[in-house]
């Protein structure tokens, strides 16, 4: 792989362990030590810029007849790579997909932009498309979790964009996409006038703990916000540390996001659009998620049972299930 330096960190633990900065020589002064097989990649973009990728191959099952597609994970705000290896790199890798997940820049270990902001919906799917060009050999699946829903919804709308492509390159050709508890196309402006209105002491909360960050101080304004209540205090504090790292500047210029929305309907109907939700969510509210499997002509599918981080909660796996079956129908 092209353009690509290499660090591994092996650990027989099958458990989440935080490890100091000293090693690596990390930029989160808390880090996530990988589990076995998974390999730290740093991809260098067109910027000159390293974006942390952490990759897990798929085991090969010699029955199976296809090929399955690569999968590129992209996180939300206050998240980085490391969201998707604690689990769903492990079970999909085991299932015979081939795993990677990026750190959009200024989070995680990648680096970060000058500037106060990491970047803008183009800049972030620009940087999306650059690793999978270069590195990626089939059509991937392309998730997106949260903010991270609404990089990929600009990605997917914008293929075969010819003046986009004379400006920022072009965004490869993706196998399907799945938007995970994503933010709607319209952004989270519809989310916050609603619960407003109709849940003032939510949007109290969610103000809060996102916009004034604390989450990172209050372990159960920390587990309301991402979690559900049944997560054990201790999961949920090693989580909270690294989120608190994850994230040295914003994702977005949120005022000039929301400017930039709604994100522009798909060009290529081709693609097939996974629109999965999170029946405890208290981040995405239901219309939400129904104004997001509409715009995509699908039905959403909403989890029981599972909080807005579906990836990281104690029921992870029906979120997993969902999309591999997802994945298996994709195929055939």
């Amino acid at each position: 792989m092209a353009a690509l330096s290499t660090t591994t960190i092996l650990t027989n633990r099958t458990r989440m362990a935080l490890v100091p900065r000293a090693v690596l020589e990390n930029k989160m002064q808390v880090s996530y030590e990988l589990k076995q097989s998974q390999s730290r990649l740093f991809h260098e973009l067109p910027s000159g810029l390293k974006m942390e990728v952490i990759f897990q191959k798929g085991r090969i099952d010699k029955d199976e007849k296809s090929q399955n597609p690569p999968l590129v994970f992209i996180h939300g705000s206050f998240h980085a790579a490391w969201c998707w290896a604690e689990h769903f790199l492990p079970f999909f890798c085991k299932h015979g997909f081939d795993c990677y997940a990026l750190s959009l820049l200024g989070q995680g270990e990648s680096e970060a932009p000058s500037g106060a902001v990491a970047g803008s919906l183009q800049t972030h799917a620009s940087d999306i498309a650059d690793f999978i060009q270069k590195q990626i050999n089939f059509p991937p699946v392309l998730l997106g979790h949260s903010f991270g829903g609404l990089i990929v919804q600009y990605y997917i709308a914008n293929i075969g964009n010819e003046k986009l492509h004379e400006k920022q390159g072009l965004h490869p050709y993706l196998a399907g996409a799945v938007l995970v508890c994503s933010v709607p196309p319209s952004g989270n402006s519809g989310i916050v006038w609603r619960y407003l209105f109709s849940k003032p002491v939510a949007a109290f909360k969610i103000t809060r703990s996102l916009a004034a960050k604390a989450f990172q101080t209050s372990l159960p304004l920390c587990k309301e916000t991402f979690f559900s209540a049944e997560m054990e205090n201790q999961v949920v504090l090693c989580y909270q540390k690294l989120m608190t790292e994850s994230s040295r500047m914003p994702l977005f210029d949120l005022r000039k996001l929301n400017a930039s929305l709604p994100t522009p309907p798909v060009k290529d109907s081709s693609i097939k659009v996974l629109v999965v939700g999170a029946q405890d969510d208290f981040i995405v509210d239901g219309k939400g998620l129904e104004e997001t499997g509409t715009f995509y002509g699908v039905s959403p599918v909403c989890i029981e049972g599972v909080a807005h981080d579906i990836m990281l909660d104690c029921s992870w796996e029906k979120g997993a299930q969902v999309i591999l079956s997802w994945l298996n129908h994709l195929k055939r």
